[in-house]
């Protein structure tokens, strides 16, 4: 490949990644906001999971057919309705005056990651050549864990100098949208499927079931600890502080996913074996970081429990992304990446919002303990499945 072909196959890459990168700013906005919203609507722990809750509920429905319906439409007829979903997003967001108004935002933010994680993520990879899917898988990922740290950074920013921030946060992410809506309307346009399209439950060729399989018991229970973070992690912080802190709410959340692209990045040379095993151990330790933050009222131990989250989800998605674009085919891929999402999703809705509640009627430190146990439980079992694997190096 001349250098010519390379530098432009690698602009492709970076402009489909930012596709990603602006949707994913979105998806956790939200983060630092979520104690502004409470005091002007007056609602519970266990309704804040519900509403983060939404977004994970949106999510999933759309996995279920974003992956068919962009192997089968293309990758830029799926992308282009979820720009303008994200879009409609964001306005919610400016207007939030209900409960109902903020699950709705959230619902649709769901839907539009639903369909970039299926659809964007496959767009990257197919924007290079069979050699460089490694690469892309990278970039791809990376996209996803860099966008859904600067949306609360950037929120947490926005909230610390200004007393009244919402409009402003998602203005200025609405504007990212669209820059993201001319990328993508720039870009050529190819249907992959042929015949009429025939909806079903999401499914991939039995050769490729175990290695997805693979990455979903370390995605998952990496995604629900940052999910928990990010849900319920500006809580914990303004209760160890005592007062409410945007800025360090989103700064904490930015590092968390800082962290999930730096060592991806660091494992990029080594097996998915390896990724996997440090996937694992860093959860593990997170979640004992997250009690000992409790036990000894200490900040300083939560943040060390988010960064250890944050690197257990990036090495997880890194090493399930790659397996699957290496194995799985093209015209399967977008699927395979859904029902990857699908597995770590589940338990990252689920287990948070089960945690608010338990938070709310037993007290903080049981619901922590609750999460944190269950999170180290399945990591410990992921990696005795990995111990006992022989089709990954």
């Amino acid at each position: 490949m001349t250098t010519e072909a390379r530098v432009d196959n690698t602009l492709g890459v970076m402009r489909a990644a930012w596709v990603i990168t602006a949707i994913f700013i979105l998806s956790n906005a939200a983060t630092p906001l979520y104690g502004f919203w409470q005091d002007k609507l007056g609602f519970a722990s266990g309704i804040l999971t519900v509403i983060f809750g939404c977004y994970i509920l949106g999510l999933l429905m759309t996995l279920v057919v974003a992956g068919q319906l962009s192997d089968h439409y293309g990758r830029k007829a799926m992308l282009l309705p979820g720009i303008v979903i994200a879009i409609l997003a964001a306005l919610l967001f400016e207007a939030a005056d209900s409960v109902f108004v903020l699950m709705l935002a959230r619902f649709l933010t769901g839907l539009s990651v639903g369909i970039v994680v299926s659809a964007g993520m496959a767009n990257v990879v197919e924007q290079t050549s069979s050699h460089r899917r490694q690469f892309a898988s990278l970039m791809a990922s990376v996209a996803m864990v860099a966008g859904a740290g600067s949306g609360p950074l950037l929120a947490g920013l926005i909230a610390h100098y200004y007393a009244d921030p919402i409009r402003l946060v998602f203005s200025a992410e609405i504007l990212l949208l669209l820059l993201a809506l001319v990328t993508v309307l720039r870009q050529p346009h190819r249907k992959l499927g042929t015949g009429a399209f025939r909806p079903k439950f999401p499914s991939i060729p039995k050769q490729s079931i175990g290695i997805v399989l693979l990455g979903i018991t370390f995605f998952g229970p990496g995604i629900t600890a940052t999910s928990f973070v990010l849900s319920l992690g500006p809580k914990m912080l303004a209760t160890l502080l005592h007062t409410n802190q945007p800025l360090l709410s989103g700064v904490m959340a930015f590092f968390m996913f800082l962290v999930a692209v730096l060592v991806q990045f660091a494992m990029k040379p080594f097996g998915v074996k390896r990724m996997f095993a440090l996937s694992g151990i860093s959860t593990i330790v997170g979640m004992i970081s997250l009690w000992l933050a409790l036990h000894f009222g200490s900040a300083a131990w939560l943040l060390v429990g988010a960064l250890l989250a944050g690197a257990g989800q990036g090495l997880g998605q890194l090493g399930g992304l790659t397996l699957i674009a290496e194995n799985v085919s093209a015209n399967r891929r977008a699927e395979a990446n859904a029902i990857f999402n699908i597995g770590g999703y589940i338990p990252a809705g689920i287990i948070p919002v089960a945690t608010g509640y338990l938070i709310e009627f037993f007290g903080l430190e049981m619901g922590v303990t609750a999460l944190a146990s269950f999170i180290a439980g399945s990591a410990i079992l992921a990696l005795g499945g990995l111990a006992k694997t022989r089709t990954v190096s």
